[in-house]
């Protein structure tokens, strides 16, 4: 336990459930009392008209078949197969981290479900040797994938087989992270040392991983019910940016979900340009771009000049899929990413300011699709505020285990991001939208701010 403390803490910084209560340990067991009007006041909003999320009709999963042949084994007694409930490990051929060593991702498997929950590991991002080589604010996993990667993981929100897990039922694919690019790199980048040192190769290769990932899945599943992407910070990214190329690429998916936790994707703005044009040189975005247009129907040129552009053409593409993101609104950690290397004279308070002016006008473009919404808590201690779907890392580790969702409620809504998820797993009931009112007294003490700030 203490490990997942450790590396969520500092790589980060980098639906069968029928109940819609808040879980223990966050929000009241009540109804929130939704209500039309502008989210980011505060509140709830069901998106344009109020109604609007019942004029496309819903998407039905099938019912479960018993036509799937088994893909585990229970009791181990089947070698050929992979033991249920455990994870196993896929390293495909070929795919390699950023220094060059094997690059492996993870399967956890159930013969209850042909369901597939995919998570994108967190972990931050690098683009310069000073962050590639981490002397500033990096990338997880430099030095590669551990063969017990998911001794950690295992113990995140939506990857445990208990009760409070409304994805509970889903097979588990966790998609590692090692090329510093949020998933979605094509470039092998030499990185000069400022100082006259040997110069750095780093292997920005996460779009070239993703696609092994979802080969590899392509060939073990011929159907999917229920196909939800999610992860958390540059996981979130990673599961927005590569939606699409899963949703078209995965066989016979009927209904599609996404919950993009931490990772917002910004429409481009002056303080948003800087770090985005970076970005898309180092990890040369082009070649990524240049695979998910056509499966959007947009341009190449209209997603580089719009980074918020993917929403509402992943919206538009798929009218019947549920699409969410979730952050917390004083977020230091996401932020810091985004503006703090490009802003160096920015306060944690100009950060913040920074992050909601960007925020905002994200949020009125989720109010404008049916399928979109969005889940804003305002604070929690734990994490730097950043990430809403995993356990409160500041915690003891019996609190993290008993108490997975705690500080992610918004207690006006009486709801918490466990009830959020189910919501948004519920076919049948329109989506609707969360903004936490601010709340002045809930800050950083000045030992976490410090701990926040450090690369």
């Amino acid at each position: 336990m203490l490990a997942l403390l450790l590396v969520l803490g500092s790589a980060a910084c980098g639906a069968d459930d029928p109940a819609d209560t808040a879980s223990d340990g966050g929000g009241a067991a009540t109804e929130p009392d939704a209500s039309d009007g502008a989210a980011p006041d505060g509140g709830a909003t069901s998106g344009p008209g109020g109604d609007a999320g019942l004029a496309t009709a819903p998407c039905v999963p099938p019912a479960p078949t018993a036509s799937s042949p088994p893909r585990c084994s229970d009791d181990g007694s089947d070698p050929s197969l992979p033991r249920c409930g455990e994870w196993a490990k896929v390293e495909p051929q070929g795919a390699v981290c950023s220094d060059g060593s094997p690059y492996k991702f993870f399967v956890n498997y159930t013969n209850e479900s042909d369901s597939v929950l995919v998570m994108f590991e967190p972990g931050g991002a690098c683009w310069d040797y000073e962050s590639c080589k981490g002397r500033v604010r990096s990338a997880a996993n430099r030095s590669g994938i551990r063969d017990d990667h998911m001794s950690t993981y295992q113990y995140l929100n939506l990857l445990r087989r208990t009760p409070d897990n409304p994805a509970r039922s889903f097979n588990f694919v966790f998609v590692s992270y090692c090329t510093g690019d949020v998933h979605t790199g094509d470039r092998v980048a030499t990185y000069d040392d400022p100082a006259g040192g040997p110069p750095l190769t780093y292997r920005h290769v996460g779009l070239a991983n993703t696609r092994a990932v979802l080969a590899h899945l392509r060939e073990r599943f011929t159907r999917v019910p229920q196909l939800l992407m999610t992860g958390c910070s540059a996981g979130g990214v990673g599961a927005l940016q590569h939606y699409a190329l899963f949703r078209n690429g995965l066989r016979d998916v009927s209904c599609g979900y996404l919950l993009n936790d931490s990772g917002p994707p910004f429409h481009t703005s002056e303080t948003t340009r800087q770090s985005q044009e970076t970005v898309d040189a180092a990890w040369n975005l082009d070649a990524f771009y240049a695979q998910l247009a056509p499966e959007l129907g947009v341009s190449v040129a209209d997603l580089r000049a719009d980074a918020g552009r993917i929403s509402t053409a992943l919206a538009d593409r798929y009218p019947r899929d549920r699409l969410a993101l979730a952050a917390y609104r004083m977020d230091l950690n996401y932020s810091l990413y985004l503006y703090e290397r490009f802003f160096p004279e920015a306060t944690p308070a100009d950060i913040h300011a920074m992050f909601w002016a960007d925020l905002e006008p994200l949020l009125r473009t989720y109010d404008a699709r049916p399928n979109l919404s969005y889940y804003i808590p305002y604070f929690r201690s734990d994490n730097c505020s950043h990430c809403v779907s995993i356990p409160p890392l500041d915690h003891d580790p019996q609190t993290i285990l008993s108490m997975p969702w705690l500080g992610s409620d918004i207690a006006s809504e009486g709801l918490d991001m466990r009830g959020f998820v189910t919501r948004l797993l519920d076919d049948a009931r329109p989506l609707e939208s969360y903004v936490e009112a601010p709340r002045p007294e809930a800050d950083l003490t000045p030992a976490q701010l410090a701990a926040c700030l450090m690369p």
